[in-house]
């Protein structure tokens, strides 16, 4: 979600300037710096950079510069001045001080001077809107080219981790033989001592293999594998979707690591664990 998008409208009476950026986040995440004359248009600058931008840290900057107003930027209550002048002076007055500094006081008393609450007439709604649409539009070309890098890095990892998948059942026929072969052993070493029952030896064995068994982890771990590629091949945000899945693939690796108790398994599994590391810090950039 790492993103940069900018836009500027020059006219011969303003330069309207926009900046994005954008930064990994689950949830979206807005820092708003805008001018006061354009807090009348607050909520629908926020509605604009949420739909076209969807989630992410987002830093929004505007700039508003004036050329030629025909206007001031401010309204000045003339009325108000009068009556703090004139109220200043009187009080001078009375005290036997000087006049010198009662315009300045009596031009920023509270109320005098008020920044405009909005732009009517000197720059229209619609022309703040396309600037800023202009922006998230190269805020997510920008997003989109970071996402390409990023599908390659997600297809290589993923693709480990079926290399793995592969690697556990070429060796999982030989890990049954062998825990069957270690089992019979140890029985054949007490035999003379003990007396046992083949039939009851068999169920034991059966039990404890099918305690082993990872079959199904391992059909469940390709499945979701293939879902992922169907995911990661969506041309919709699936950021979340694919934490959801990161999450059922890591509980099936470690479920076959479990298991396994074959070493060479176990290496399989530390490298598969060593790729979804990597799938679960590069899906965070992902919307």
């Amino acid at each position: 979600m790492t993103g940069f998008g900018s836009s500027e409208e020059v006219t011969p009476t303003y330069s309207l300037r926009v900046e994005i950026k954008t930064l990994n986040s689950k949830f979206f995440d807005l820092s708003l710096k805008i001018p006061k004359e354009f807090n009348a248009w607050e909520m629908e600058i926020k509605g604009l950079l949420e739909k076209g931008l969807k989630r992410g840290k987002v830093n929004f900057t505007l700039e508003f510069t004036p050329v030629s107003w025909t206007e001031p930027p401010v309204h000045i209550d003339e009325g108000l001045f009068v009556t703090f002048f004139e109220r200043f002076r009187s009080l001078a007055e009375r005290v036997n001080s000087t006049e010198n500094d009662l315009f300045k006081l009596a031009l920023y008393a509270p109320g005098v001077m008020v920044a405009r609450e909005n732009l009517d007439g000197l720059i229209q709604w619609a022309s703040v809107c396309k600037t800023i649409q202009l922006a998230i539009e190269k805020c997510n070309a920008f997003r989109k080219e970071e996402g390409r890098n990023l599908e390659t890095a997600l297809i290589t990892a993923k693709q480990q981790i079926a290399n793995g998948l592969e690697q556990v059942k070429e060796l999982d026929p030989k890990r049954i033989q062998t825990i069957r072969d270690r089992i019979k052993n140890s029985l054949a070493e007490i035999e003379d001592k003990t007396k046992s029952d083949p039939n009851r030896f068999e169920q034991e064995l059966i039990y404890y293999l099918e305690k082993l068994d990872i079959s199904e982890e391992k059909v469940r771990l390709a499945s979701h594998l293939e879902f992922f590629d169907s995911v990661l091949a969506d041309e919709e945000a699936n950021g979340k979707k694919l934490g959801f899945l990161t999450q059922e693939l890591g509980r099936e690796i470690n479920t076959i690591g479990s298991k396994a108790n074959d070493a060479e398994i176990q290496r399989s599994v530390i490298r598969m664990k060593e790729e979804l590391e990597k799938i679960k810090e590069q899906i965070l950039n992902v919307l």
